[in-house]
């Protein structure tokens, strides 16, 4: 593909990134992405094929490159299984917390259960994260490094479930927290540190013998 075109791709795919934020799935259309885009229906189909084909290339582009980040960190054979946990949580803690408003969509769009395609495909995307961290915690119990009996499935919704808690409900965050979580000062400062800072403290506890 030319240079044009993968510019023009790129294109839609930031109109459609901010439309479906802005709106969410079913609240954003083809017709006004394809508006704002300053491009024809004709040529988002043909790049797409549908809104949930522009739904998924939009998310897959987010999270394509930070896939491969975290594949190779479970590949790594040159560090321990808990200097991997250490740099998953890193790198989990800087991505989570970044555009926001992506994140809520996504996790608004699971939680529907909607039992479709689209719904089934976000899924396995995101469970080639997971499936990383399960071969971590994997590897660490079968060298010995974490006990034989950790729960895997619990740990993963700890790590998982803490960030949903506190983006997913403002709400609550604020007075729990004491500070503005919508700050993207406050994100830097105190968020992102004390997400990272509690989940190594609590799983190191968990996971040692």
């Amino acid at each position: 593909m030319d240079k044009d075109k993968i510019d023009k791709k790129d294109h839609i795919l930031d109109v459609a990134e901010r439309v479906f934020s802005e709106k969410g799935f079913d609240g954003a259309s083809t017709r006004l992405i394809s508006g704002e885009a300053g491009v024809n229906m004709a040529m988002l189909n043909y790049y797409f094929g549908s809104k949930e084909g522009l739904f998924l290339a939009v998310f897959q582009r987010k999270i394509a490159s930070f896939q491969i980040i975290l594949q190779n960190l479970g590949n790594d054979e040159s560090i321990s299984a808990w200097t991997k946990m250490e740099q998953y949580i890193e790198l989990y803690g800087d991505k989570v917390v970044t555009n926001n408003c992506f994140q809520k969509l996504l996790y608004q769009e699971m939680g529907m259960n909607r039992g479709n395609d689209l719904s089934d495909k976000l899924r396995d995307m995101l469970l080639k994260n997971v499936g990383t961290l399960d071969k971590i915690l994997r590897e660490g119990i079968a060298n010995g490094e974490f006990k034989k009996d950790i729960d895997i499935s619990m740990v993963i919704a700890a790590l998982y479930g803490t960030k949903n808690y506190i983006l997913n409900t403002p709400i609550m965050a604020k007075p729990l927290l004491g500070y503005d979580i919508t700050d993207e000062k406050m994100i830097e400062t105190k968020l992102k540190p004390q997400i990272k800072s509690f989940m190594k403290n609590l799983l190191k506890a968990y996971l040692f013998n």
